[in-house]
Formats: C-alpha cells, structure tokens, sequence
C-alpha cells in the first residue's frame, strides 16, 4: 500500500512541478513568475520527497529526504523575497498593479 502511495505522491508532485514550470514561462511579469517559481514548486518537490521516503523507508535514506525538505522550505521563501525586492528596486513591477506597496517609503 506504501508504494501506491508513494507512486501517486511523486506523479502528484511531478505534475505541480511541471505546471510550476509552465507558469514560469507563461506568466507576464515578475510577481507572477516569483509565485509559480515558489507555490507550486514547493509544494511539488514535498510531494516527490514524501514518495521517494514511501518507497525507500530505510532511516538512512528518511533522514536524507528530511534534511532535502528542511532546506527546501528555509530557502524558497527567502529566495523569492530577495528576487520580489530586486525586482521592485530595479522597476521590474508595475506597481499600480500593487494592492499594498510597504517598500514605497525606501524599506
């Protein structure tokens, strides 16, 4: 039963980090292209880790795949907040598209 869970976790997983992908392509600006490159990705490779530790289940292997999430969900975040700053500081958003501009005053 592990294992057809774990099949259906990683084709789950595959399938939020191909439309990860296609968002990064398809969407126009900056904003749009930051949330596909995190959301759903994100969320992709937990799915995939959590297959590959159904199928694997060996402590060696789970503690890999712990320490792959750990760092996984510690640096998206962050990358994508330095990428939206970049991005506004350099005047790659249209900020009349902004619901809340909180760097408007120099943060």
């Amino acid at each position: 039963m592990a294992d057809w869970l774990g099949a259906g976790c990683l084709v789950a997983g595959a399938l939020l980090s191909l439309a990860a992908g296609i968002g990064v392509l398809r969407f126009p600006d900056v904003l749009d292209r930051m949330h596909a490159a995190t959301k759903p990705q994100v969320l992709g490779v937990m799915l995939l880790l959590a297959g590959v530790g159904l199928r694997l289940r060996t402590p060696e292997d789970l503690g890999m795949i712990a320490l792959v999430a750990v760092f996984q969900l510690a640096t998206a975040p962050v990358a994508a907040q330095m990428v939206g700053r970049a991005a506004y500081r350099s005047g790659g958003v249209d900020r009349s598209l902004l619901d809340a501009d909180e760097l408007a005053d120099g943060g």
